[in-house]
């Protein structure tokens, strides 16, 4: 295994939990293919924010808010699972598309990217495409199933303007989680949190945490 794939399985120990080993392949073949399009070398490098400079996390990158999605999201399934076992809900497709969801956030967090469109937005525009878009063209060019393109599509407000598959909804509903719980826990930093999440609640100030030594 090639050290960029090495180190997908290092960020998302989660992709392990993909029981069908085509799709399990297929997460690693999209960040793998969504990494070596961008400057970063491996998904914990990609800030860990909502949207550029938007609700940035004060410590930890991507990976960290990848698997915090695919757990609170396969934590509704297991519920769902054991107390109402007639509701049909695929959990491959949890875990690979919580784990897909911001595959696209390679393109649009990277930094010459950022660059690029700031410099002339009249271009191409600025972003040239959001996240979810570049993520659904990455997904769909691995060969991934439609169903993880339409999470990774949809997941954000794109998807208010279709209907939600089943499993999207429950990787929306955590994804939006996430970042709620996080910013009302003071783990994101003073001045990016937008007015529409700051209107709801007043952040908790989190506890220092000591540093390790040097």
């Amino acid at each position: 295994m090639d050290q960029l794939r090495k180190s997908i399985l290092e960020d998302l120990p989660e992709i392990e939990w993909i029981s069908d080993p085509a799709l399990r392949q297929g997460t690693i073949d999209a960040w793998a293919l969504a990494l070596e399009k961008s400057s970063f070398s491996r998904i914990s490098e990609i800030p860990g924010e909502a949207n550029p400079g938007m609700m940035v996390m004060r410590r930890g990158g991507q990976n960290v808010h990848l698997s915090g999605v695919t757990r609170l999201a396969l934590a509704s399934v297991d519920y769902f699972a054991a107390v109402y076992p007639e509701a049909v809900i695929d959990r491959d497709i949890v875990i690979a598309g919580g784990l897909c969801h911001d595959v696209g956030k390679a393109f649009e967090c990277d930094p010459e990217n950022q660059k690029r469109w700031k410099a002339d937005a009249s271009l191409v525009g600025r972003p040239s495409l959001r996240h979810p878009v570049y993520g659904a063209y990455i997904c769909l060019t691995v060969g991934l199933p439609e169903a993880i393109a339409h999470i990774a599509a949809c997941h954000s407000p794109e998807g208010d303007n279709v209907k939600r598959s089943l499993e999207c909804i429950i990787v929306h509903e955590a994804d939006v989680a996430w970042w709620t719980i996080s910013a009302a826990s003071g783990l994101t930093q003073d001045g990016t949190i937008p007015d529409h999440f700051t209107k709801k609640f007043e952040p908790r100030k989190a506890r220092e945490m000591q540093k390790a030594a040097e």
